[in-house]
């Protein structure tokens, strides 16, 4: 048996056993860096270390209003929100009522609301990093495989820009950046479009990286 049809197995037989929900923290401060997936895992890792090591936990980075500095300004709507499987609520909900710092910003995490994952036929991760690949054509390929390995089918394709440029994006992980692109996966039956959305595609799920959120043209 190859290795991704025994990866496949395997997590289509987890995924029967387990379902994952999502834990939608609100948020209350001024700002954060746009750039702030890395300091916002090392800030949950402090008041939670066993964090470290789970790594089917995804954390999704805060959204806000983007200043054009570098910035981002936080607003009422602005959560944070964190994919676990029912097993691991508890271990997550210890970020309830914390108050942390993420650099120079004070961040302050409410009571989540915890919702299960809904299936769409087209999902989008803002940025998805696979190690090696950093251009365009062999990172799509790449992609595909992980895709392949998880059963999931559906079109696969990097998303333009508002240049009409392929969107490449960035991330900083202490002194080092690291490489992605946004990806859209079109197509998908609501099994294939649930495995996506628990497992993702690439590395970095703890910084942000990799988790597909229900994204629509129209």
């Amino acid at each position: 048996m190859s290795s991704s049809l025994k990866v496949s197995r395997s997590l289509e037989f987890s995924q029967d056993l387990e379902p994952f929900v999502e834990l939608k923290f609100p948020v209350r401060g001024q700002q954060l860096p746009a750039d702030h997936g890395y300091g916002l895992f090392a800030a949950f890792v402090h008041l939670i270390p066993e964090l470290r090591q789970q790594q089917d936990i995804s954390i999704l980075t805060i959204p806000g209003f983007g200043d054009r500095q570098g910035k981002i300004l936080l607003t009422q709507q602005s959560c944070c929100r964190i994919r676990v499987p029912i097993s691991k609520i508890s271990l997550v909900y210890q970020l309830a009522g914390k108050l942390f710092w993420v650099g120079k910003h004070q961040i302050h995490l409410g009571i989540p609301q915890i919702t299960p994952l809904e299936s769409t036929h087209q999902l989008r991760a803002r940025i998805v990093t696979i190690k090696g690949y950093e251009e365009a054509d062999p990172f799509l390929r790449a992609a595909k495989r992980q895709l392949d390995a998880l059963g999931i089918g559906g079109e696969i394709t990097i998303p333009q820009n508002r240049k009409g440029q392929l969107s490449r994006k960035t991330i900083k992980i202490k002194h080092y950046t690291v490489v992605g692109f946004s990806l859209e996966i079109t197509g998908l039956t609501d099994e294939h479009s649930l495995t996506l959305q628990r497992y993702g595609c690439g590395g970095k799920r703890h910084m942000g990286c990799g988790i597909f959120l229900p994204y629509s043209h129209d």
